[in-house]
């Protein structure tokens, strides 16, 4: 067996052998995974212990006295207290009729315990990541008998699936109207509305086409099923099934859809990864322009992303913040060199196109939805809270917070950066000029954030350069800059 795995850290697992040399090996092993472990020697005290405390998973032998592994997995599946923890028998029993024996009896998997040392860690990790992945999914019943109902709901709840219920397809339209299950169980023949008619408005209404749709029927006309499959149902049931069947045609459907959503995940991931590479290259290209503009992006990137830390944001959002940060500037690969590289005061026409850049900047971003949520940073982190900055003029609080935040940092390498005309100017002149337009031109909340950081005794910015203009934010006086210059 293998430790340290960081799936297991935080779970509570029950070991239930009446041999302690067993149980002692096995709590070593968890309990170094960061496992929380509650160990019992035989069925019955194991069961008045899953009674009184949550577990994540039962491991349990066969062979013990007082209540054996099989009564201990009947009980547990039969108890609503605990008929959701999944099960794994480890026995040295392992003949096909002894499987058969702990499957049946509600066992998750069965393995032998020659095979434990090299499959337990792995056997519990796909346990838990199937549990995970059923716990909590809503499957919808739709069926005229209340005793199909109840059967079914019960063999889901089993292995962990949540269920509403409906009596024809009219009633289960109108509860469609307020949940969205992840599958639907169907029976064809109802009053009101049957199954066909049902999964038809299901299959025409685009919010809920998706959502895969099992027939359960006592109808085995071959042309009937054809024509439900036709209609856009997944699978096809005959009644009477086995309960058991039809927890694993629902798992099988949504382990099938688990895995193309990864795979559509992976593909958008690698295009986004092949997307943002090509943007950084133009960034990179942007930044090769002249020496002054190196390393602006990434620093103003790296003061925006411990701000956005400090407060307290999330991982995600973190994430967005930092990228935002990288990509602020991106416009100006559109600004034309004699413009963006002019060494000394731009006329009024000049400093036009050179507003233009974050138009430019969030249109060349635009078309790529997984960095829809960062276009706002590059879009507005020129506005000011006086609603004298661009390209839209707004005040406050209507400026987005990203932006905000963004605007400070860049504000800040801006002023402590070297120009072709002036040296960037001393930390504390630069902290003091953006305490000073905090209120009028920088948001005073991220303002604040800022100087109550120590982010200066940590990197090093001086002398990196800078793609931004002269920075409109700021109102400084003539002897540093001079309006309308870069």
């Amino acid at each position: 067996m293998t430790s340290s795995l960081p799936f297991l850290k935080e779970l509570r697992i029950l070991i239930v052998d009446d041999s302690a040399v067993v149980r002692s090996v096995l709590s070593k092993e968890l309990l170094r995974s960061g496992v929380e472990v509650t160990q019992a020697e035989n069925g019955q005290q194991a069961f008045d212990i899953a009674l009184c405390k949550e577990f994540d998973l039962v491991i349990t032998d066969v062979e013990m006295p007082q209540m054996d592994g099989i009564e201990l997995c009947r009980k547990l599946k039969s108890n609503p207290r605990t008929l959701q923890i999944p099960i794994v028998i480890l026995s040295s029993l392992d003949s096909e009729e002894d499987i058969k024996k702990g499957y049946k009896a509600g066992a998750t998997t069965y393995i032998s315990k020659a095979q434990a040392k090299d499959s337990l860690i792995e056997t519990i990790e796909t346990v838990l990541q199937k549990t995970t992945f059923q716990k909590g999914r809503l499957i919808l019943v739709v069926d005229d008998s209340s005793t199909v109902r109840t059967l079914v709901e019960k063999g889901l709840k089993e292995v962990g699936f949540e269920v509403v219920k409906a009596e024809n397809g009219r009633v289960a339209l109108n509860v469609l109207k307020t949940v969205r299950p992840d599958l639907i169980l169907s029976d064809i023949d109802m009053p009101e509305m049957n199954g066909e008619e049902f999964c038809q408005s299901v299959h025409t209404d685009p919010t809920l086409a998706t959502i895969p749709f099992v027939v359960m029927s006592a109808n085995n006309d071959r042309p009937i099923m054809r024509r439900m499959l036709q209609l856009g149902a997944d699978a096809y049931l005959v009644k009477p099934f086995n309960v058991d069947q039809l927890v694993i045609t629902v798992e099988k459907l949504l382990s099938d859809k688990l895995l193309l959503l990864h795979k559509e995940k992976e593909r958008l991931e690698i295009e986004q990864r092949l997307i943002l590479a090509s943007i950084t290259s133009l960034c990179c290209a942007l930044e090769a322009r002249d020496s002054y503009t190196r390393g602006h992006s990434e620093a103003v990137s790296y003061i925006a992303t411990r701000m956005a830390m400090e407060m307290g944001m999330n991982q995600d959002d973190i994430e967005h913040v930092k990228l935002g940060g990288k990509l602020h500037d991106l416009g100006k690969i559109g600004v034309i060199d004699s413009v963006l590289l002019k060494p000394g005061k731009l006329s009024d026409d000049e400093f036009a196109i050179i507003k233009r850049h974050p138009v430019i900047g969030a249109d060349i971003l635009r078309p790529v939805p997984s960095l829809a949520k960062i276009l706002p940073i590059v879009y507005y982190h020129h506005e000011r809270m006086d609603g004298k900055g661009y390209p839209e003029g707004l005040k406050g609080d209507k400026i987005p917070l990203w932006a905000r935040i963004t605007a400070v940092g860049d504000t800040y390498h801006a002023l402590t950066s070297d120009r072709p005309y002036r040296k960037g100017m001393e930390k504390d002149k630069a902290l003091q000029i953006i305490e000073e337009v905090s209120g009028s031109q920088l948001c005073p909340d991220c303002v604040d954030v800022f100087l109550k950081m120590e982010l200066w005794d940590g990197i090093n910015m001086e002398n990196q350069g800078t793609l931004e203009e002269e920075n409109p934010l700021i109102d400084l006086p003539k002897s540093i800059i001079t309006p309308g210059s870069r």
